[in-house]
């Protein structure tokens, strides 16, 4: 039994449906059933109702199970709550999404965070498997109703580079390692898209997908952050946002990785095969 947390998100969701289509015993881990994508989960998936701090509906829903697939906001109480439960229930393997720069002394608080459950987890004598993806091509949805008002958007990552990956990459290796993790044990595994792009590049190949400009306009971190409290993001969060967004300019996401073919043995989507995909999120 393979147990998949943040079951109703982008890369959980994806997870329990290739599982699933695959004919593992799966269990989706969920607070709500009815956020599923479509409103329910492939036939034959078990649904386990439970919430990250009640001890007892983790307890009920890792019981049985083999490996859990780890998938959360990263908050390091829920997910040692989570590995906790698991040890207790016998599980074997856990596979956590985590984040490639990961540390103790990381000026930033989530990967501050992801170091303190990765080393909650090595503690834990469980098995794992990390997987660090690069920034999300879902993100981009975020623009969505600022390119369709303005045929532009805003960002504060200068010309920086950046491998963006499609959360269906990360979970389609998320499914592959859940299928066999002895055969992926302590490995950590960088997920990336197949090419270093910036979000000049992104606007371009907007652009060519929708068939008029679209521009990327340049502004720096403090006035991103003032844009995005502006918009509604709480204050930590666009603090954080535009932090991050101030390292990619400095280089900090420059790096891309082939592991996800590794893996699954199928290319990473680029981000113009994600915009034909999703083309009519952005008109």
């Amino acid at each position: 039994m393979i147990v998949v947390t943040g079951a109703t998100g982008k890369i959980g969701s994806e997870t329990v449906r290739l599982l699933a289509e695959q004919g593992l015993a799966t269990r989706a881990l969920v607070r709500d059933p009815s956020r599923a994508p479509g409103g329910s989960f492939p036939a034959g998936v078990d649904i386990a109702v439970g919430d990250f701090e009640r001890t007892d509906t983790l307890d009920a829903a890792m019981r049985g199970a083999d490996t859990v697939v780890l998938i959360s906001p990263s908050v390091p109480e829920q997910e040692i709550a989570v590995i906790d439960s698991a040890a207790r229930q016998g599980v074997k393997h856990v596979v956590k999404i985590t984040n490639h720069k990961a540390s103790a002394s990381s000026p930033v608080g989530r990967r501050r965070d992801h170091a303190r459950i990765e080393a909650h987890l090595r503690a834990s004598g469980l098995g794992f498997t990390l997987l660090a993806p690069s920034i999300f091509m879902q993100n981009l949805f975020a623009f969505a109703s600022v390119i369709k008002q303005t045929r532009g958007f805003v960002m504060s990552a200068g010309d920086g580079r950046f491998a963006m990956v499609d959360s269906r990459d990360v979970a389609a290796t998320a499914a592959v390692v859940a299928a066999a993790p002895d055969d992926h044990a302590g490995r950590t595994y960088l997920l990336t898209g197949p090419e270093l792009i910036t979000y000049a590049d992104v606007a371009r190949a907007l652009t060519d997908v929708l068939g008029h400009e679209i521009e990327y306009r340049r502004i720096s971190p403090a006035e991103h952050r003032a844009a995005m409290i502006e918009a509604g993001v709480p204050e930590s969060v666009a603090a954080s946002n535009a932090q991050v967004f101030g390292l990619i300019a400095e280089g900090d996401a420059d790096w891309r990785s082939d592991d996800v073919e590794a893996v699954t043995g199928v290319p990473p989507r680029g981000v113009r095969t994600f915009l034909a995909d999703h083309v009519s999120a952005f008109v």
